[in-house]
């Protein structure tokens, strides 16, 4: 938990040094970050499922800067609405659990309301 804190302080502080706090707004954030998902879904765009699994290292490494990117926008998001991500993903991990039993949903993409 500390490190998380930790991280969301330090991108607080950079976003404060650069005087981009005022651009910060969660309206912001939240657009910023989906700008950010559909760069991260750009590297994927024409590949099918096996070269998808099996990038190259530069193509990782661009993967993975576009994946800290959403995790960045995420944090100050979170921050912004003081919303404790860490919290917040173990209630949603609970609700889906009760949304998608195991012994219901095992080997199936199907959504839940259509096992219901």
């Amino acid at each position: 938990m500390s490190e998380l804190k930790d991280l969301q302080d330090r991108l607080h502080q950079f976003a404060i040094e650069r005087d981009w706090e005022q651009f910060h707004a969660p309206k912001n954030l939240a657009m910023a970050l989906i700008v950010e998902a559909a760069e991260l879904v750009e590297h994927f765009q024409w590949l099918n499922e096996s070269q998808s699994e099996n990038l190259t290292e530069e193509k990782l490494q661009e993967v993975g800067h576009e994946l800290a990117d959403i995790f960045i926008y995420s944090l100050r998001l979170a921050q912004r609405l003081d919303i404790d991500l860490l919290e917040t993903v173990k209630e949603k991990m609970a609700i889906n659990e009760k949304k998608y039993p195991a012994e219901k949903v095992k080997g199936s993409a199907k959504k839940y309301t259509e096992y219901v």
